[in-house]
């Protein structure tokens, strides 16, 4: 269902460059109830073969209550190593997760950030092994 949501906003799943997920449970919960239900291959597969990506999807997981900040964590579909889409989402929901519920997020750019400077990671690597 997330995943749909993301490819009919996006137009498809190739028009979309930068992928994260996120999990938050409620304050009667564990970090792992969050966890145990976004880092399986069955929810983080099918969004990565719904946008055709190679590169693992970033994440957080969080424990709160209603209103926390919900952060997703995006980068590079094919290349996690490239710096301009480093981007993070955030929103929060007024009344959840309350103690005993689970928010659960995908997040998705289609393209990285306008102008960025911060250079290539990829250079950095070979300037500091001179």
């Amino acid at each position: 269902m997330l995943t749909a949501e993301i490819i009919r906003a996006a137009g498809s799943g190739d028009a979309v460059e930068g992928y994260g997920k996120a999990a938050i449970v409620g304050t009667s919960g564990e970090v792992e109830h969050a966890s145990a239900l976004i880092h399986t291959l069955r929810f983080g597969n099918h969004f990565r073969n719904a946008v055709g990506a190679k590169s693992y999807l970033s994440f957080t997981n969080l424990r709160g209550g209603p209103n926390c900040p919900i952060t997703i964590p995006l980068m590079h579909k094919h290349d996690e190593g490239m710096r301009s889409h480093y981007l993070t989402v955030q929103f929060s929901i007024v009344d959840a997760p309350a103690p005993d519920e689970l928010v659960i997020a995908l997040g998705a750019s289609i393209g990285g950030r306008p102008h960025h400077r911060i250079g290539d990671r990829y250079q950095d690597h070979k300037e500091l092994e001179s």
